[in-house]
């Protein structure tokens, strides 16, 4: 080999190595910017590749919140979990809840399209799953729940004027069954405990419902099971492995 032919091997493995570090900084440039614009993030290793969602803060229908205020906007979720369902770079998804409910309509939306998809989905509620955080948590085929977290029950409730009419209790009584509708279909509570747990006047102050912890939620059928991050990504990758064994 002459100089000339060494100092070109050279500039290619120069060029290779900066070439690499680019496509680096640009994973990493994607990776960042969607924790930071959606709060998402998609981890892949030679097996498989997962999507992790998070929903926190407050559910923001249709009413924008403050900008003081932690919020999941439903119409950035949707679009995302469309693009999960029909990416063929992403076997499953994983569902990291920490939130204190809100729009009772965009929460439930939400989670009629998590419980819809076709790909494996896993739930892990992390701090809080209140208010319509209950239907997102058991909306995914398995749901998981740390021991030191907690979900209220309530009936459903708005902020605001009220005109009261029967249209207006009407319409509450069929949102708030709509609602019990989907957490027992998507669970293993019975509905006639739900109700009892939404209606108990002794355990919140300002309101009827109920407070209940990781293990309670297991031990009413509300959650499949009591764990943590290692837990429901391991559920998450067994169903993986299995939807691929049962295409091969």
């Amino acid at each position: 080999m002459d100089i000339l032919d060494s100092e070109n091997e050279n500039k290619d493995g120069d060029n290779g190595d900066q070439k690499q570090n680019l496509d680096n900084e640009y994973s990493q440039g994607i990776l960042t910017d969607g924790i930071l614009k959606s709060g998402s993030v998609v981890t892949k290793n030679s097996r498989e590749s997962v999507y992790c969602l998070t929903i926190i803060g407050q559910i923001e229908g249709h009413y924008a919140l403050g900008d003081s205020q932690k919020a999941t906007k439903y119409e950035h979720i949707i679009p995302l979990l469309v693009s999960v369902e029909e990416s063929d770079d992403i076997d499953g998804m994983l569902v990291v809840l920490n939130t204190m409910g809100g729009d009772v309509e965009a929460g439930l939306a939400i989670a009629e399209m998590i419980s819809s998809m076709s790909k494996p989905t896993v739930s892990l509620v992390l701090g809080g799953g209140h208010s319509i955080g209950v239907p997102l948590a058991v909306s995914a085929k398995k749901s998981f729940i740390v021991p030191s977290a907690t979900m209220t029950i309530h009936p459903v409730r708005t902020n605001g004027l009220v005109i009261a009419v029967e249209q207006s209790f009407n319409y509450f009584a069929e949102m708030q069954g709509r609602i019990v509708d989907f957490i027992c279909d998507h669970s293993g509570i019975a509905k006639e405990k739900l109700t009892e747990l939404m209606m108990r006047p002794d355990q919140i102050a300002t309101d009827v419902g109920s407070i209940i912890d990781g293990k309670d939620a297991v031990s009413l059928g509300l959650i499949d099971k009591v764990g943590g991050l290692k837990d429901a990504l391991s559920s998450l990758r067994s169903m993986i492995r299995s939807k691929k064994n049962d295409k091969s």
